[in-house]
């Protein structure tokens, strides 16, 4: 199960002895209901918990399951691009563990009146904090139509993104679009029948994209994975779950970035700040097994990631340790040079 093998990849850095005599720091950037920060919680005793989310409602509902482990959690109202912020007005330095569950949460999605389900009539909204920022309506009546066009070819790989972008102009200039079901039927009729009859409900990779829009989603993936990763104390690990391939290709890059060496490969020994940061613990990202799409549907698409910081000046023990770690722990045979670039599906 996707949890148990979070909890597998980030038990190493988070059982360790608190460097500097501190409990570790382990942080969930995606909050949620609280599944995995008390799993977290309940495995490592000694350890804190910092948890961001940017939906209110779901910070209060976590803070009702985690509130027999108060006295060493810190959760916050914040969206995980305000990490480093975060962990400054809580005089943290560096962390552990750092988790990112990505996309809409099951609870936006069974809540109706936010949205987000193309499934059920609802406003339309889509923000993930409902105090602050545009709402999917906005952006459906008031966006260029060769603007919409681009968010639904780039969030949502519509390939029909010129069709559906010109029938929501067309609709909006005899009514304004206010219902997730009229938006919903719209997209339907857009796209030829043919098509219609496969990869699920046509509005899926509408509401997908206009959701990562009205959200910043990936603009903040861009600057809170760097930040995060920049702020592991050596033998500390981050893993990624991603459930859209911009996702999983920013949280690629972001990783092999630091896990490749930046020096002359002609030499014997790296040069001072030029070697590899990071060691990827996944070959490629992971995908759920055929048990975990059964039990959740939803699970079918994610991508999971992970990478531990290391120490850059260590190049000896890197050539020697920079492999990934297959299920069970054990490292897997393979080329190091194509672990660095970070290769894979």
């Amino acid at each position: 199960m996707l949890l148990d093998r979070c909890l597998e990849l980030l038990a190493p850095a988070l059982d360790a002895p608190g460097r500097s005599n501190r409990n570790a720091v382990h942080v969930d950037a995606t909050l949620g209901l609280g599944g995995h920060a008390e799993a977290v919680l309940a495995r490592h005793p000694r350890l804190v918990l910092v948890g961001l989310d940017r939906d209110p409602n779901a910070l209060r509902l976590s803070g009702e399951r985690l509130s027999g482990y108060a006295d060493r959690t810190h959760l916050v109202h914040a969206v995980y691009d305000e990490l480093p912020e975060v962990l400054d007005d809580l005089e943290v330095d560096e962390i552990d563990g750092a988790l990112f569950d990505l996309g809409v949460s099951s609870m936006q999605l069974d809540e109706a009146e936010r949205g987000f389900a193309y499934a059920q009539d609802a406003p339309l909204d889509m923000r993930m904090d409902p105090t602050t920022g545009i709402t999917a309506e906005e952006v459906v009546n008031t966006y260029e139509a060769a603007e919409l066009s681009r968010i639904l070819r780039v969030y949502g790989e519509e390939r029909f993104a010129s069709r559906v972008a010109s029938a929501i102009v067309r609709e909006r200039g005899r009514a304004r679009i206010t219902s997730s079901a009229r938006l919903a039927e719209l997209v339907r009729d857009s796209i030829p029948a043919p098509a219609r009859r496969t990869g699920g409900h046509p509005a899926k990779r509408t509401f997908q994209a206009l959701r990562i829009e009205v959200n910043g989603e990936l603009d903040a993936l861009r600057k809170a994975l760097p930040a995060v990763l920049d702020r592991l104390a050596i033998g500390g690990r981050m893993v990624v779950l991603s459930y859209h391939s911009l996702e999983d290709r920013i949280t690629k890059q972001a990783m092999a970035a630091r896990a490749r060496s930046t020096g002359p490969v002609d030499l014997p020994v790296e040069l001072p700040g030029s070697g590899p940061k990071l060691r990827l613990l996944t070959r490629g990202a992971e995908l759920p097994g055929s048990e975990e799409v059964a039990a959740n549907p939803r699970a079918a698409s994610v991508r999971l990631r992970a990478a531990e910081r290391i120490d850059e000046s260590k190049r000896a023990q890197v050539k020697a340790l920079h492999q990934p770690v297959a299920r069970g722990g054990r490292a897997r045979p393979g080329n190091p040079r194509e672990s660095e670039q970070g290769e894979g599906p």
